[in-house]
């Protein structure tokens, strides 16, 4: 009797473990950010509309399951709990796209896969604001000291090719004190995806909101994409503090936001504007 009874805990007990393994977050088959994580249990996806920024970075194609990190140079990152996936986006072979670049770059490319090419600026660091439309123009830009200036030394230009080239003059003249200071500061109960969580510095960090899922109550976890330094792949970072919803990051953290190569607080979180 006392065995039936014993084998009868064991099975429920059993049960109910199985029970609460069996949401689960990754699809290794997935190939785009919102098909290879699936939100925590009790959370919806909240789906970008057509053509935003937001939609655009949730159908970012990803590298198939368990591929590695690699540097400009190809050398593999140590993944000592960092990454959960890749995104399949090259990089180029300089030390150009960091963590800032990386954020421009997505930033950049949504923007010109939309042929809105007016809208398409950044800032270096001395301030000098640098337009994609003159530079389809077939101007450069000559950096003297900390002068920057406009030159007509090619001929009109609007080819992918020319726009990398355009982005990598960037990635060298901007970074994370001139990108801070373009941005708008949001309120972490508006977080939405898009976002940028930055501290500008030598060095600072930024990280981007990639996806994002909401549950009954209104709450939100995200997930958050990166570059690091040297320059690297652009990788889905896991959630060092809660391991249970990895790499799906809470919205309502108390006072900071612990990233596995940097922390932020709520103040950090920023936006683009139109």
């Amino acid at each position: 009797m006392k065995f039936g009874v014993l084998f009868l805990a064991l099975c429920i007990s059993i049960t109910a473990c199985s029970q609460e393994n069996t949401h689960k977050i990754l699809n290794e088959n997935g190939e785009t950010i919102s098909e290879r994580f699936l939100p925590p249990e009790g959370f919806v996806r909240v789906y970008s509309s057509q053509g935003s920024f937001g939609n655009y970075l949730q159908n970012l194609r990803l590298k198939p399951n368990g591929s590695k990190v690699k540097f400009y140079n190809g050398i593999i990152k140590p993944n000592f709990w960092v990454y959960d996936a890749v995104i399949d986006m090259e990089i180029g072979t300089r030390n150009l796209q960091q963590c800032a670049d990386a954020v421009m770059r997505l930033r950049g490319e949504f923007i010109y896969s939309t042929n809105q090419f007016n809208k398409i600026h950044f800032n270096f660091t001395n301030g000098f604001r640098v337009d994609y439309a003159e530079w389809m123009k077939g101007n450069r830009i000559v950096v003297d000291g900390n002068k920057s200036y406009w030159k007509k030394t090619a001929e009109p230009d609007n080819s992918y090719k020319s726009f990398r080239k355009y982005m990598d003059i960037i990635f060298a003249y901007a970074g994370t004190l001139s990108l801070e200071k373009e941005l708008i500061s949001v309120n972490i109960k508006d977080i939405k995806i898009g976002d940028v969580f930055i501290q500008g510095g030598s060095p600072g960090h930024a990280v981007i909101v990639v996806d994002m899922a909401k549950n009954e109550n209104g709450d939100k976890v995200f997930l958050l994409a990166q570059s690091y330094m040297p320059a690297q792949d652009i990788h889905i970072l896991k959630n060092p503090k809660n391991k249970k919803i990895s790499p799906w990051y809470e919205a309502n953290f108390e006072n900071e936001l612990v990233t596995p190569e940097w922390t932020f607080n709520k103040n950090d979180l920023k936006r683009f504007g139109d």
